[in-house]
Order: C-alpha cells, then sequence, then structure tokens
C-alpha cells in the first residue's frame, strides 16, 4: 500500500469500524501491478482442483490480483459498470493503440478488416456459436436495441413482453416498440427475493394470461441484483407457444460460464468489456442462423437474402485497438477458467450475503437457490426503497466506511445497492463491506 497521507488504512478503518466510528476517506490512489507480469508467470491451476475448492483458497486469488492495476483508498465493489482488463491485456491494448496510431487509415483499409474477422472468430468460438452467426459491436446496448427496433414479425393483435429486472434502457425500447406498432406491451414483476421455481411459474403465468404474445425481452443476470434466470427453461416454453426470445446477455457472460446453445436463444446481446476483461467499448451480436429473416437490416444496409448477420449493425469508425485486444482477453479469461471465475465471485457473494441475511436491518435482493445467484448481488435498508434512500446509502458506504458501490433503479420493489466484487477482490475486502452493514443499523 502507498505511504501517501491520503491513502486508506485498512486496519485503521476496520478497528474504526468494529468501534463504530465514522471516517471521510479520501480519494484513491492507484497501484500498478509488475509490469514484468506475464500469462506466463499466471500461477498454475490442477487439473484435480475442483472450481468450488478453488474459489475459496484465499492463497491463489493473492496471486491473481497482481495481474491487475489496484486502486488504494477505498474498497471498490462496484466493477459492473466496465471490468478491469489485466495487466498484460492492457499492454497488449497499449501495443495495438500504438500500431493503429502508427499506420493509421494504411492498416485500417488494408488489413484490419482480416484482423477484425480473426477477433470476431475468437469470440464465437468462446461462445460456441457459429462465425457466422456471429457480429462485433459496441457494447450489448448497442446489439439489443438494434434487435428490438428492427423486430419486423409483430402483427395487429401481437403484444410484447419485458420484466422489472430488464435493463431500463431496454425496457423503454420495448415500450417504443409497442407503441410505435400500436399493439400491447406487457410489464411482468418478479418477485424481489426469488428461486428458479417462482421466476418459471411467474413467467407461465404471463404466457397464460397473454396468449396473443410474440415477442419477449429475456435477461439471463439482472443488472439490478444479479438475479439468474432459467432461460433455457423459459425459451423453450415461450417457443411452443410461439413468442419469439430476445436474450440479454450483458451481465452473463464471464460472471457465468456457458455456451450460447445452452440458452436456447435465438438473438442475444453480450458485453466483453465487463467480465470478459476487453477494453471497454467491445460487444458482440449473436443471430443463430435461420433467425435473420424477423431481425430486418440495420437502415442503410442491404442484405436481400438474408444471410449476413453484419448487416444488422452499421458501428461505422470503431476503436481499432479494442477489437484487436480481443483475443489477448479472451487468452487471459480462458487462463483462469470460465468456471473457476464463475465460482470465485459465488463464492465472494455468499461471503457478504449469508452474514447480511442474519442482520434485521438489511433486505438482500435477488437469488433464493443457489441457481438463481451469481457473484453480483444487492440489499437495501429494510423500508428504505426510494431513489433519495438508496443514494444516501451509497454515499455513507463510500464517505464513512471506505466502500464504493452504486444505485440500481427500476425494480418495481424499490431501489438498492449493487454490489459487484471482482476476481482481484480479497476477502479481507468483502469482510470491510460485512463491518460497514453492520454499523449502518
Amino acid at each position: 500500500m502507498s505511504n501517501d497521507s491520503t491513502s486508506f488504512n485498512r486496519r485503521t478503518m476496520l478497528k474504526s469500524l468494529t468501534a463504530g466510528a465514522i471516517y471521510s476517506i479520501a480519494a484513491p490512489n492507484i497501484v500498478q501491478a509488475k509490469s514484468s507480469m506475464s500469462p506466463a508467470d499466471f500461477p498454475s491451476i490442477s487439473e484435480d482442483v475442483s472450481p468450488q475448492s478453488l474459489a475459496i483458497n484465499e492463497s491463489f486469488w493473492a496471486r491473481v490480483a497482481p495481474f491487475y492495476d489496484t486502486a488504494q483508498g477505498i474498497v471498490n465493489l462496484e466493477h459492473g459498470y466496465w471490468g478491469k482488463m489485466s495487466r498484460p491485456v492492457q499492454e497488449d491494448f497499449v501495443t495495438n493503440t500504438r500500431k493503429v496510431n502508427t499506420e493509421l487509415s494504411y492498416y485500417a483499409r488494408k488489413h484490419y478488416a482480416d484482423d477484425q474477422i480473426i477477433s470476431s472468430n475468437k469470440v464465437a468460438a468462446a461462445l460456441g456459436a457459429k462465425n457466422e452467426e456471429l457480429v462485433l459491436t459496441r457494447n450489448a446496448t448497442e446489439s439489443i436495441h438494434n434487435l428490438i427496433r428492427q423486430y419486423n414479425a409483430l402483427g395487429q393483435n401481437d403484444a410484447v413482453l419485458y420484466t422489472d429486472i430488464d435493463y431500463p434502457s431496454f425496457k423503454e425500447t420495448m415500450q417504443w416498440l409497442a407503441t410505435s406498432r400500436n399493439i400491447e406491451a406487457v410489464k411482468v414483476v418478479l418477485p424481489a427475493q426469488a428461486d428458479q421455481k417462482q421466476i418459471l411459474d411467474t413467467y407461465i403465468e404471463a404466457f397464460d394470461k397473454h396468449p396473443n404474445l410474440k415477442l419477449m425481452l429475456l435477461t439471463h443476470v439482472s443488472n439490478q441484483h444479479g438475479l439468474v434466470l432459467p432461460v433455457a427453461k423459459i425459451s423453450a416454453i415461450a417457443k411452443l407457444r410461439g413468442i419469439d426470445v430476445i436474450c440479454d446477455c450483458a451481465q452473463s457472460w464471464g460472471l457465468l460460464d456457458f455456451n450460447i446453445n445452452d440458452l436456447n436463444v435465438d438473438w442475444a446481446g453480450f458485453n466483453l468489456h465487463k467480465w470478459i476483461g476487453s477494453p471497454v467499448g467491445v460487444g458482440a451480436l449473436y443471430m443463430k442462423n435461420g433467425s435473420l429473416n424477423k431481425i430486418s437490416p440495420y437502415p442503410g444496409e442491404s442484405d436481400p437474402d438474408n444471410t449476413k448477420t453484419s448487416a444488422r449493425v452499421h458501428t461505422a469508425t470503431v476503436n481499432f485497438a479494442s477489437i484487436l485486444t480481443i483475443p489477448a482477453a479472451i487468452d487471459f479469461h480462458q487462463r483462469i477458467g470460465g468456471k473457476n471465475k464463475e465460482a470465485r465471485l459465488r463464492h465472494l457473494r455468499a461471503l457478504w450475503v449469508n452474514e447480511a441475511k442474519k442482520m434485521p436491518h438489511i433486505e438482500v435482493l435477488g437469488a433464493l437457490d443457489d441457481e438463481s445467484s451469481s457473484g453480483m448481488g444487492a440489499f437495501r435498508l429494510k423500508g428504505k426503497t426510494s431513489l433519495q434512500d438508496a443514494q444516501a446509502l451509497q454515499k455513507r458506504l463510500e464517505n464513512e466506511f471506505g466502500v464504493f458501490t452504486v444505485v440500481r433503479v427500476g425494480l418495481d420493489s424499490g431501489c438498492c445497492i449493487r454490489v459487484t466484487p471482482q476476481v482481484f477482490t480479497s476477502a479481507n475486502d468483502i469482510s470491510q463491506l460485512v463491518l460497514a452493514l453492520k454499523n449502518l443499523a
């Protein structure tokens, strides 16, 4: 830790929290990992060790943490916005930035297309998709917005469905779609705490009540509280009823370990800059073979034979270096291991959630069972559900206890505080959150 006088002293804070004292936290300082670190220095993982056993091995994750530059002075538990590049990925990104900045349009017009295909195919392989089923975008929001706006299979008496746990912008876009087509928009409200059966039953009930449903937005992992939906089961029932499914995987890939075929959906949008660890500004759009006819090409793009996934977006000039860095990001993600990462993040969530559930003044939101949980979680003070309540709570956590989180809105049950650790987050960091929660009483 830095010796700078503005640095946050964790030992002092832990003692202070135990005593119930209140402190003001200064801005964080940045401590860089050793620049000599390379993927070859990554600690070995025995094939005999299960992801669950590795998840609780603090010594192993302490050796992973130096692969990331660390901000000292605050415990950052808000990694759901975008993820941190590992040191090797960051160095690859810097190299690619220099390359593009040096070669400029000569590179972009003569060689970038080939390199972009390599990166796109790398993503497809990692997701278990066919190369022609995937196109790179700038983010999941762009991908999902295009799917919703360009969906062309709605009839006069059809309806569309979304839920309160969906991303706020997507809910508004689904409502816009219904309004623009003069059809019904159905909003489903999921329980503030739910298990897989409750989630599935809620969707089936909505399907029964609205037999005219034609399109639904289905979120894999909710951005508000990390709830995992049984996407494959919901999608299977929806398909039997003639309901098309757009799946929002913005938060799920890398947070959970899965193959796109596991989800049983025709369309999905992804981020690579959250849990995969790419540079900011990289997403992907998946369109299963045979599904292109229901999603019109992007205005200005042409695809009369419905054969080009790429015609569903028009990203114009992109950050070339970010695209070039995708292979390095996926390689590092796979070096950790998708199952290992998922298990570690679930373990970190459990460390604070299991304690918070014992506190009468704390309401934990989201999963009631293991299948519905992810590494993300959320809470609020009981009875405090307004935006003002959540904003005040976020400020207290940051300014008094040195824990940075984020306010999430959109749930019908009210606003909350989201907690999102990363693989370099330690059990001691989570302990600081637990102590803060206790002192909120």
